[in-house]
This record gives C-alpha cells, sequence and structure tokens, in this order.
C-alpha cells in the first residue's frame, strides 16, 4: 500500500518538476526522496516520471497519479484539522492565504478584527501569487485563500466579497489626460506600467486597456502597488489602481492625479476560496464577513 509519505514526496516533485527543490520543500535529501518514488513506481508497476537533463515530465499517468494524490493530501489535512479543533474553522491555527495586491492594505484591519472576535486563534499568514496560493489550497497546506475571482478548480468553492474598481494614475502635471474621467482607448502600452509576470493584477490591467498592445510593454515589471505609484508620481509613465489601494492610501497620492472610469467602470471581483471538502461553512461565512466589513472605506 502506498504511504502517504510517498504521496507528499510524489506531489512535490509534479509541482516543482525538479527532485532538487521537490526534496528541499519537503526537508528530505534528494536520495531519499529518489528511493521514495522509484518504491512508487515498483509497487505501482508503471513509470510515473521521465527524468532527464531538462528535469522531471510526469507521464499521462504520472499526471493523473499527481491529481488523485492532491486530493488525497488536501482530504487527510482537512480530516486532521475537524479531529483536531473539534470541528471548528475559527478555533487553533488558521492558515490564510492573500495575494500581494490586496494583502497590504486588507490585512491591518482584518486581522485585529479577527483576534478580537477569536481570542483563541492562531493565524499563519501566506502571501504570494494567486497560481502558487490556489496549488497550496488544493493540497491541504492551506485553508482559505483571499484573492481575484475568477478561480477554476474542481476541487475549490469561491464566494465573491466585493467589487475593487480600477482607477487610472497619471502624473499630476500630465496633459495627455486634461478631462475629468479616464478612456481605457486613450491608454497606451508604451505609457502603461505593470506588476511583473505573475500576478493577476497585471493581466486585469491589459484587459481593462484593450487598445494597448501588450507587445509594447517596458520591460519593466513593479513587484508591488506602492512602487507603480511612486513611479507615475515622479513622471515615469501611467498605471491602474485598485480602490482598495488607493482608498488604504487616503484616497490621495502626492504626484499623483487619479482619474475614474465612466460607467460601466472596470473591477475586479475579491473573493474568498476554499476546497469543497473543507466542513466549515459558518466559519467560512464568518471570515467572509469580516473581510467584507474590514476593507479600506467601509
Amino acid at each position: 500500500m502506498l504511504s502517504t509519505r510517498q504521496l507528499r514526496y510524489f506531489e512535490a516533485i509534479a509541482r516543482h518538476r525538479h527532485f532538487g527543490r521537490a526534496a528541499e520543500d519537503c526537508a528530505v535529501t534528494q536520495p531519499a526522496l529518489s528511493m521514495q518514488i522509484r518504491e512508487m513506481e515498483e509497487m505501482l508497476g508503471v513509470r510515473l516520471l521521465e527524468r532527464g537533463r531538462g528535469g522531471v515530465r510526469l507521464t499521462p499517468v504520472g499526471e493523473e497519479a499527481a491529481a488523485r494524490a492532491r486530493g488525497v493530501l488536501a482530504a487527510l489535512a482537512d480530516m486532521e484539522r475537524t479531529i483536531r479543533d473539534s470541528g471548528r474553522l475559527l478555533e487553533g491555527r488558521l492558515r490564510l492565504g492573500v495575494i500581494a495586491s490586496i494583502a497590504p492594505y486588507l490585512l491591518p484591519r482584518l486581522l485585529p478584527e479577527m483576534a478580537r472576535r477569536y481570542p483563541g486563534l492562531e493565524i499563519a499568514l501566506r502571501e504570494s501569487q494567486t497560481e502558487h496560493l490556489v496549488a497550496e489550497l488544493v493540497q491541504g497546506d492551506l485553508d482559505l485563500v483571499i484573492l481575484s475571482l475568477p478561480v477554476e478548480h474542481p476541487a475549490l468553492d469561491a464566494m465573491a466579497l466585493f467589487e475593487d474598481r480600477f482607477i487610472l494614475a497619471v502624473p499630476e502635471a500630465s496633459a495627455d489626460f486634461p478631462g475629468p474621467q479616464a478612456s481605457a482607448d486613450s491608454i497606451l502600452a508604451a505609457d502603461l506600467l505593470l506588476l511583473e509576470d505573475g500576478h493577476c493584477l497585471r493581466d486585469q490591467a491589459l484587459n481593462v486597456c484593450h487598445k494597448a498592445d501588450a507587445r509594447q510593454l517596458r520591460r519593466f515589471g513593479a513587484s508591488s502597488l506602492a512602487t507603480l505609484a511612486q513611479l507615475v508620481a515622479n513622471g515615469q509613465g501611467i498605471t491602474l489602481l485598485p480602490d482598495l489601494f488607493v482608498r488604504a492610501e487616503g484616497g490621495r497620492m502626492e504626484g499623483i492625479r487619479l482619474l475614474p472610469f465612466p460607467d460601466p467602470v472596470p473591477a475586479r471581483t475579491i473573493g474568498l476560496v476554499w476546497r469543497h471538502t473543507l466542513p466549515y461553512r459558518e466559519d467560512v461565512e464568518a471570515v467572509a464577513d469580516m473581510v467584507k466589513a474590514c476593507r479600506p472605506g467601509v
């Protein structure tokens, strides 16, 4: 019979596609991890991996095995939590993931409120990009994730919380946008500053600026909205800022003119995501209520 250790090691390889990084993730030596995978293959009588100089690839049956391994590990994590925390998510330890374009503007209000309502709750935070948070949620390393919807995965459920409108930020002295409102049609890729690849906010901004040619974007990507705002304030270009960030900054930023979009205003949907096997619907709804109440501007 396969062991949970083998499933965990195999899932790590499937995620990293690299024996060394998978071993580091599992806190074991590479030979020990490799031996467990070979034993797993021998037990099943199939090849799960293709090993080569370019790294590791999963065979077709390996892809199927990886999906099932994630489901088994997630179910085990949910069972462990249910038993340990007596059926409550908001007791004991909550593993919460938040994408980077939300965390700095929501958490300063959300965390004190959660501590006030649930004084015995220990919160383990993980801030990262959507792709990484979703993978960790599916495999059972996180309990809840706050991110921008949609997220489509058969193992996950989602709840929309609020709409976060986009605002165009231009240098205060710019003459290119004389009117009081923004126009998506007038935004050129050559002027547009965006977050680096991997941030969902980058793709959402490009969707708003549908006439901007992505091939003409500058070879620069900021890692935070604060960096983008500073670049705009210093005349280096324009950008789209979510209302969540603008309100957290007090609604005004030195050196920047904020231009709202006319209706229909482009926006992203902020939501809460969890595994559908997680048996805590009441607690999930309690977290959702706190997030909605703690967003800046409410």
